[in-house]
């Protein structure tokens, strides 16, 4: 039953069959063309098996090419044919639909690759096999007795004319002496024309510097035989390249007498794997080189001499992702061609220049003895070129870059830790607004790798036991009891040390890891908060609360109220002796949505306290909706409090929130006490509580019970 033509085995078929008619014209077989075909279904079945495979195999490739000079197709025609045939249909027919097209042409190019290599070396392995046949033959016509003369000469006449390469027969002096047809046909001459020549007229100047002296070597006896690629000029002028393999005859009394060479045409195999060659080292979108030739590039500018120097500008184009979401992906294949064409006009001056990595991002290299001043020019060259609109289905689109700029001497770093310190110094540049460039700076590298290092030992951290808490009291400004502490979590490094929390938990917030880590935290500060008043003896010495925060990732988890409650219930912690501060930032503009976690857990009894009160643009007018208890503000405001009295305008403010937050029936507690002077301001205007090192630095829980005996014993 022959399968369905939009069926993956019925398309499968389909290129077999294109495949077999483009070959079959340029193949030696007895075979019929459908017979042909059906040879010819494995080895596609077998290419369209690796380019959709989960990780790249180029050995079906290589199969693919060997299978090839099996089915007699040893015309390098057919090679062309078949390279071409596949970089046509095998992504369109055998391909997956869904497939990324980019990666499918990838796969493709590198299986043709693969397909050449295979080719080249199954012919090779049947080339030397007749070679050596025919060297056999050779040297058997020179060296049989008279009686068997005539057999021998006839098999090896054969043999000489039916020879696929060219064969040639010259004296010790270099006089062409004998050729075939082969060798007549490649080098486009008569054998007139050929019997005339001396091999030693046949220089090339690509010839490798060892061939002549190989060639004398052999003439004079001290060498049997010798194997190189060699390059010949036709009539015509074009140039024929081959695999040549020089032989030594020798008479029967072992002197030398003849040279034999043995040539096998590789001119279409060369431009073909030219051709692959420059496939392999530039992007098929625009044309420019790609991340294998710059980086061979690169590394041969950091391998230079003393006194050379080497400069990088690495670009990545701001906002493209909203061309391709809003114009769709094909206006921005055209967006980043014309971007290519203006970066190429940028380096053309001897040793510069550019290529694409990959998406948007493009990498500009200039070398020399003073890239210090080139690569700063080359830099705005690159800026200038991006002013001008670029027209995309008649919309003008403006074009801005960032640039990170590296430049140093050669020698001194690997082309790895250049692209790195570029990539850092370009992401600075988007940072700090865009369309401009910054130059590299050691210190910031630094910092950039010390926070990709921390981001990658973050996950494994927590199963470490790296993390543990410290306290800091709130006080109470009426009576200077203290009425609890806020938990501030601390990482224990192996290598840096202790880490405050603003050095890893943006970092957890933007791996998603804070949902963990904050659920671990409040774990353990609800624990610490049973086992204070276990050891106050119930409450007899008042309960001891415990403050919490949250991230605003840990705000639109689903599991935050049902791990607070399982937490609080586990320990048996009632959820009045809990608070969980949010910031004001995280709450702006907050929906129901939002907000109803927040809601129910207050409903509990769980306090909720607005951290940092006063630095999100306030809206007053909010407080009425929030679910809080608690006003915390920020430290900002105690800034102006260090001397007694304090700033009239920052005493109205605070006295006005103040007021305005016991109308609403929430408490306030300052932040960033760190003087009497403010805490008797802070107590003057009718604040609630205070944390601060005026009272004590974060700390271990114990010191924090001892605190609290102290103060309830008087």
């Amino acid at each position: 039953m022959n399968a369905e033509p939009d069926a993956p085995e019925g398309r499968l078929r389909r290129f077999a069959t294109i495949w077999s008619r483009a070959v079959y014209p340029v193949t030696s077989t007895a075979a019929t063309r459908p017979e042909f075909e059906e040879r010819l279904l494995p080895v596609a079945r077998r290419l369209s098996e690796a380019l959709r495979a989960r990780s790249f195999d180029a050995e079906a490739g290589r199969e693919a090419g060997a299978a090839l000079v099996e089915a007699h197709c040893t015309d390098p025609e057919a090679l062309s044919r078949t390279l071409d045939c596949v970089d046509a249909y095998l992504v369109l027919y055998c391909g997956d639909e869904d497939g990324d097209r980019e990666t499918l042409r990838t796969r493709s190019a590198r299986l043709q690759h693969a397909m050449a290599a295979g080719f080249a070396q199954a012919l090779r392995e049947r080339t030397l096999a007749e070679q050596e046949a025919i060297a056999k033959a050779a040297l058997q016509a020179q060296g049989v007795v008279a009686q068997a003369l005539h057999a021998t000469e006839t098999r090896f006449r054969a043999v000489f004319e039916g020879a696929a390469i060219g064969i040639g027969i010259a004296d010790l002096d270099g006089n062409v002496l004998q050729v075939n047809g082969a060798l007549t046909r490649m080098f486009g001459l008569t054998e007139q024309a050929l019997l005339g020549r001396n091999v030693r007229d046949w220089t090339h100047p690509d010839d490798a510097p060892q061939t002549w002296r190989l060639y004398e070597e052999l003439v004079s006896g001290e060498r049997e035989h010798y194997h190189v690629e060699k390059a010949f000029y036709r009539p015509d002028g074009t140039v024929l390249w081959t695999n040549l393999t020089v032989s030594l005859l020798r008479d029967a009394d072992g002197e030398p007498h003849y040279q034999l060479a043995l040539m096998e045409d590789t001119t279409e195999r060369r431009l073909l794997n030219l051709r692959l060659r420059y496939e392999a080292t530039h992007d098929a979108l625009t044309g420019l080189p790609n991340r294998t030739f710059f980086f061979e590039r690169l590394e041969k500018a950091l391998a230079a001499g003393p006194g050379q120097r080497f400069g990088l500008c690495y670009l990545d184009l701001d906002g493209f992702k909203t061309v391709n979401d809003s114009l769709g992906h094909a206006a921005g294949d055209r967006l980043l061609v014309e971007v290519a064409d203006r970066l190429q006009s940028c380096a053309t001056a001897p040793g510069e220049m550019v290529a694409r990595l990959g998406g948007d991002e493009f990498v500009a290299l200039t070398t020399g003895t003073d890239t210090r001043r080139t690569v700063d020019e080359l830099a705005g060259r690159i800026m200038n070129a991006l002013l001008a609109p670029i027209g995309i289905d008649g919309r003008e689109l403006t074009v801005r870059g960032s640039i990170g700029i590296v430049e140093g001497p050669a020698g001194e770093r690997s082309a790895a830790e250049v692209l790195r310190s570029a990539d850092i110094t370009m992401y600075r540049a988007k940072a700090a607004g865009g369309n401009r460039f910054e130059l590299a700076d050691p210190e910031a590298d630094a910092r950039a790798i010390t926070r990709h290092g921390l981001t990658t030992a973050l996950p494994t951290a927590l199963d470490r036991g790296e993390f543990f808490i410290e306290y800091q009291p709130l006080v109470h400004l009426g009576d200077g009891s203290v009425r609890g502490a806020e938990a501030l979590v601390r990482w224990l490094h192996p290598q840096h040390g202790v880490l405050s929390p603003d050095r890893f938990i943006p970092l957890a917030e933007h791996t998603g890891l804070i949902v963990p880590l904050g659920r671990w935290v409040l774990e353990q500060s609800v624990r610490q908060a049973r086992a204070w008043r276990d050891a106050n003896g119930g409450d007899a010495l008042g309960p001891l609360r415990i403050n919490v925060n949250l991230s605003p990732c840990q705000l639109t988890h689903p599991g935050l109220v049902q791990d607070t409650v399982e937490i609080l219930e586990r320990t048996g912690v009632a959820p009045d002796a809990l608070c969980l501060e949010v910031t004001e930032s995280a709450l702006i503009g907050a929906d129901d949505d939002l907000l109803k976690p927040l809601r129910r857990l207050a409903e509990m009894g769980v306090d909720i306290a607005l951290d940092d009160f006063g630095t999100g643009y306030s809206n007053l007018a909010n407080l009425r909706r929030l679910p809080v208890s608690v006003l915390k503000l920020d430290r900002s405001f105690t800034q102006s409090m260090q001397q007694f009295p304090a700033d009239p305008v920052d005493l109205k403010i605070v006295e006005g929130i103040v007021s305005l937050a016991h109308n609403l029936d929430l408490a306030v507690t300052v932040e960033g006490v760190e003087t009497g002077a403010q805490a008797e301001q802070l107590r003057i205007l009718g604040c609630d509580t205070a944390q601060g090192w005026y009272y004590a630095r974060p700390g271990p829980p114990e010191r924090l019970h001892e605190l609290a005996l102290v103060d309830a014993t008087g």
